[in-house]
Formats: C-alpha cells, structure tokens, sequence
C-alpha cells in the first residue's frame, strides 16, 4: 500500500513512470518523454515517482528508492483476473465505459461497462503479424492495408491478408457497440480501422492519476 506521508507530502513533485522491458515512459504533468532502462541510475528524478512495471529484472533497483512507488499493490485484484497486465489495468482504470486498445507489440482489447472490468483478449500486434505472414512465404512479405474495404471480399493478396486480420479484429471490437479509444505506439494505425475511435496516448498515465487521486482520498 502506498505511505499516507508520501501521498500528502507537497515537498517533491509528482511524476509518473510506466517501466517496459527497454524503456521508461515518464509524465510529469506537461510532457511525456522516455529514457532507455540501460540508463536507469541517470534518470533519477528528484520527485516522487508512482510507477507500473513489468520489468522484472529492474523492481530490485526500484525497492531501494524511497521515493519510488509501485501502484500495482493498490490494484483492486477482484476486480480484474490474476496476472492481468499492470499497463493493461491502468489502462482500463482511466476509462469508466467503453472498449480499450492498446496498440504495441500485442494488441489488448478490453472491454469497461460502467467501471466494471467485463474481459478482454490478446492478439499479435500489426508488425508480429505481418512477420508471422512473410514467415509463412516471401510471397507475404507485405504492409497491411488499413484502406481496405471490409464489407467486400479481397480480389488481390495484400488486401486478402489484410482482410485476414482486421476483419476479425474489427468484427470483434464492433459487436459490442461502445465507445472506442486506443492507445500504444501503433494507435495511429489502427485509428484508420476504427475511425471513430479516440486516440490517447497518455490513457495509462490518466489511470495512474485517477488511481493516486482515489487512493489519497480514502
């Protein structure tokens, strides 16, 4: 559980952190900004830093910073299922009502209805799953086409592998007719799938504080 004295005390500022397996995503407030895990030991902000992890060769280095605090014991575990992502939660933290994708290296899909967690899936992210295609012929070794009309069925390959992956993946997300909103490193992409859709790249970072922010009013 997060010290009550660290919450209250106003003589360090509050910054974020969202820790990958190569890189720590800050935010403090105004900008985000990344610094590579190599570096850790000369990235240390003087501020209290509330971070989520999934390093798990880095947490040993973070327990000996008293002004480092880790938000994942205060997660509420019922609420979710174990071993669910800790960027995936804050994720879903930050949105009371809708679908949630994140876009990196996998794709997670998770679905809030009126702050209750309702499941979600995994799939390959956009570059793992043209790389399982090109592995399977050279003849594959294409980009996706995010133009693609999904109501016709393909006449050429691009567009039929295309078709193959982001017809279900858009069929899946559709159904269930709720707001939309994506972040990670390939939202870009997939906001042309889903147009509708609302991009928000700080979306984690807005977990984080709504969960600091409930915390400290307890």
């Amino acid at each position: 559980m997060i010290r009550e004295s660290t919450l209250t005390s106003s003589q360090l500022p509050l910054i974020l952190c969202d820790i990958g397996n190569t890189s720590l995503h800050f935010f403090d407030g105004k900008r985000a900004y990344k610094e590579s895990v190599d570096s850790f030991n000369e990235v240390i902000p003087d501020a209290n830093v509330y971070y989520i992890n999934v390093n798990p060769t880095l947490e040993h280095k973070l327990q000996e910073r008293s002004n480092w605090i880790n938000l994942k014991p205060c997660v509420n575990t019922e609420k979710y299922y174990e071993g669910m992502g800790i960027d995936r939660v804050m994720a879903c933290e930050a949105v009371d009502h809708g679908i949630v994708i994140d876009a990196g290296s996998a794709i997670t899909v998770d679905m809030m209805d009126h702050g209750v967690y309702c499941g979600g899936f995994i799939c390959p992210g956009i570059r793992a799953m043209q790389l399982s295609y090109a592995n399977i012929s050279s003849r594959l070794n294409d980009s996706f086409n995010f133009e693609l009309d999904l109501d016709r069925m393909p006449k050429n390959t691009q567009d039929s592998m295309s078709y193959g992956f982001l017809r279900l993946l858009y069929g899946e997300v559709m159904r269930h007719r709720k707001p939309i909103t994506i972040t990670g490193g390939d939202a870009a992409l997939l906001h042309r799938l889903f147009a509708g859709a609302t991009v928000d790249e700080l979306l984690i970072f807005k977990g984080m504080k709504q969960m600091i922010s409930r915390i400290a009013s307890c």
